[in-house]
């Protein structure tokens, strides 16, 4: 087991440099400090904190996700998560994430520094600096709805969208529609590609037709489907499938404002479930994700991995509700 000494002795340096470095220290320079954490992740170092099973610190690093009441998607997600840990005595940190930090420090250093045995990390996209890196990780992390592959010390907790989009898409023909529009989220996210992917494959497993002019990229806010939803309803939409529950708000918002009535004129789906969605007008047709499961499930995984249990992906069933945004289509 590599030791502060064992770095020192590969520095040339004293083992009091050494814990300065690995602690943050002030009176050190910052090319000493990097110098010391990048051969500290070199030798295999553990620090003492990381070795301690019953009092683990692990943290939650979140980015381009709402968390803070539980209308937000991230909310019940990091209480279903925190509420696993302190089951297991670990000590929870929430880190709100940006692209400057991620520039500014590695992520293996970020992790070694403040002794973090382990993390789960939420919102993040593909091009992220942190994704890019998850490849060589020495470090036990979980992702929502991303993938790394070939990483043992990685792991994806999700929900099935397949299911989910074919038991949706089924409800709609059978309501008697064709001409089905798809509104999906941000662009360099796992889950938008195979959101996008499922809706294709399960409109040609009906017999329909995959008309890219209903094919659109938005953002996982209402805002966007102003720009979308006009141009849905003139290519013949007479339904809208939704990345989200808060886009599916804002199409609901949009389409009335263009003079057409919900689920009369046009019907609509989201896909969360979140607590908003039965009292929106009309209450929301969704496929539910269960969040505070998909939070305590992303620990379990977690703990396994800081076992040296390697898990690939976990993914848990969704559940089709139907409200009223959704009705026969009109003759």
């Amino acid at each position: 087991m590599t030791t502060i000494k064992d770095i020192a002795n590969k520095l040339g340096i004293s083992s009091g440099t050494v814990s300065k470095g690995l602690n943050g220290a002030s009176d050190i320079s910052e090319q000493m400090r990097q110098l010391v954490i990048d051969t500290a992740l070199e030798l295999g170092y553990v620090p003492k904190s990381m070795k301690d099973v019953a009092h683990r610190n692990i943290c939650i690093l979140i980015e381009n996700m709402s968390y803070e009441n539980i209308d937000q998607f991230g909310y019940e997600i990091i209480e279903g998560f925190r509420r696993a840990a302190v089951k297991k005595n670990c000590n929870v940190t929430i880190i709100p994430t940006s692209l400057n930090m991620q520039a500014e420090e590695k992520y293996d250093n970020f992790m070694l520094r403040n002794s973090y045995s382990g993390a789960f990390l939420l919102g993040f996209a593909l091009h992220d600096d942190y994704m890019k890196q998850l490849s060589q990780t020495a470090f036990p992390t979980v992702l929502l709805d991303n993938q790394i592959a070939g990483n043992h010390n990685v792991a994806y907790i999700g929900t099935e969208s397949q299911e989910g989009i074919e038991a949706a898409i089924d409800h709609l023909v059978k309501l008697g529609h064709h001409k089905i529009a798809f509104l999906n989220g941000s662009k360099n996210s796992m889950v938008s590609e195979e959101r996008k992917r499922y809706f294709m494959d399960s409109m040609l497993f009906h017999g329909l037709e995959v008309d890219e002019a209903l094919i659109a990229y938005g953002h996982y806010v209402p805002d966007c489907a102003k720009y979308h939803v006009s141009d849905f309803i003139e290519h013949g939409a007479t339904a809208i499938m939704c990345a989200s529950d808060l886009i599916a708000s804002g199409v609901i918002i949009e389409a009335t404002r263009l003079g057409k009535k919900v689920p009369d004129d046009i019907s609509v789906i989201g896909f969360d479930d979140l607590p908003i969605s039965q009292y929106l007008s009309p209450s929301l047709t969704t496929i539910r994700q269960n969040r505070e499961a998909l939070g305590e499930s992303a620990f379990s995984v977690l703990e396994n991995l800081m076992n040296h249990l390697a898990v690939s992906k976990l993914l848990l069933r969704p559940y089709f509700v139907v409200r009223d945004s959704t009705g026969p289509c009109k003759k």
